[in-house]
């Protein structure tokens, strides 16, 4: 591995003894990957901000005790709890404060406690070949595939590293050549399948993760006026079903103006797949598993955060229109955006309607809906795959209508 002058600066202390503590833990790192060099990073966003365990204290009070400070902007992403709300947790009392110090410790370090999995929402965000750091899945399949920017798969610890030394090894998706595609999916038409467009790219992402898992796919065939939160919902069921971490959807992303250029050049030598509208049923029915009338304790959207565009949307569904007292609706979305819904007037329906805004959090992480029997339904197809193992519930994956519907009722609405 050659050493720059920087990184060697990083090592020997001129940096203070934080960085060169994370300098020395990252070219550990790099070895593992055989990592010729080294690279700077215009931003990192931190996923070890989720409290797991003290260890995940230990590892960020030791840079704090070095009197650490990130060298690039970074932000953090979910914890394990809404702290805003804490009458809304469900779960162990103690994980209250022991998140709130692992949030203050990371901000102690200067990292901005914006507390969302879609870091990608807010005004500053990377742009087409700038290189970062970031963890949590979906944003980093958001990153790569929807803005063009370089990140690797950066984990718990790994991601802190790389914000206090501004560096990370050249390895994985920061080098082109591991960007190119190697699998072309060819994807049915909307029409063609018969399910709703939400419902669409959630299966499709969802199927594309499960035949994809070890390739970079170039998708062929997703309409074009396919929105960013059409194709947030696709990356985070891919990330979800398959740790897709980039992919091209052809003619729409910024990396794949055409299929020679997603596969630089090499697309008559890709394998190909087509994926059927049969695939996607299947795909849904198996995120689906209630059945209609069957009682629902709670809606859950927002995984990822919601977007305002996406509240907006809602706005507009749920106008006039009143949950059951028996349903809790729970939406997801970050603290600047929430500020934005209660100060709102055009979106007022929202919380008209019932809807909690959760921030801070995921509900499929912190245990939030206080009714222990019924179903959760979602429009989200990450909820759907992570929420039965995590809280040990029932779920169906549901178009946003249906859910309002079910929402109305407290029973599951048929499609």
């Amino acid at each position: 591995m050659q050493l720059e002058s920087i990184d060697q600066a990083l090592l020997d202390g001129a940096f203070g003894a934080a960085s060169a503590h994370a300098m020395r833990l990252l070219v550990r790192y790099g070895e593992v990957f055989e990592a010729d060099r080294f690279i700077s990073i215009e931003s990192a966003h931190i996923d070890g901000c989720l409290y797991h365990g003290p260890s995940s204290i230990d590892f960020v009070r030791r840079f704090v005790d070095l009197g650490g400070r990130v060298r690039v902007p970074t932000t953090l992403n979910v914890a394990a709890v809404d702290v805003v709300h804490p009458g809304w947790h469900q779960g162990p009392p103690d994980l209250l404060s022991e998140q709130a110090l692992l949030t203050a410790l990371h901000e102690e370090l200067g990292c901005v406690a914006t507390l969302t999995c879609a870091p990608y929402q807010r005004m500053l965000r990377p742009g087409l070949g700038d290189h970062i750091a970031w963890a949590e899945s979906n944003a980093i399949a958001f990153a790569n595939s929807v803005l063009g920017a370089r990140t690797d798969r950066y984990g718990d610890f790994t991601d802190l590293c790389a914000a206090l030394t501004g560096r990370v090894p050249y390895v994985g998706l920061h080098r082109p050549e591991n960007r190119r595609a190697t699998l072309v999916v060819q994807a049915p038409a909307i029409d063609a399948t018969g399910l709703a467009r939400d419902l669409y790219f959630a299966a499709m992402g969802y199927v594309l993760g499960a035949r994809s898992a070890g390739h970079v796919p170039a998708i062929v065939g997703l309409p074009p006026d396919a929105s960013e939160d059409e194709l947030k919902a696709l990356g985070a069921s891919a990330a979800s079903a398959g740790a897709i971490a980039l992919f091209h959807a052809v003619g729409i992303t910024p990396e794949a103006a055409t299929l020679s250029q997603a596969t630089g050049g090499a697309d008559a030598e890709a394998a190909t797949i087509a994926i059927s509208g049969e695939e996607l049923r299947a795909a849904v029915r198996s995120l689906c598993p209630l059945l209609a009338g069957e009682r629902i304790a709670a809606v859950c959207l927002g995984t990822p955060h919601f977007s305002i565009a996406e509240f907006e949307h809602l706005a507009r569904i749920v106008d006039g229109r009143r949950a059951s007292v028996d349903v809790e609706v729970y939406v997801s979305t970050s603290r600047e955006i929430a500020a934005h819904v209660e100060r709102t007037p055009e979106l007022g329906p929202v919380l008209s309607f019932g809807a909690k805004l959760v921030v801070d959090t995921c509900t499929y992480l912190a245990p939030v809906v206080r009714e222990t029997t019924g179903a959760i339904v979602t429009n989200s197809g990450k909820w759907a795959h992570y929420g039965p193992g995590n809280l040990g519930r029932r779920v169906g994956l549901m178009t946003l209508e249906q859910c309002v519907r079910s929402a109305e009722t407290g029973r599951v609405a048929a499609s």
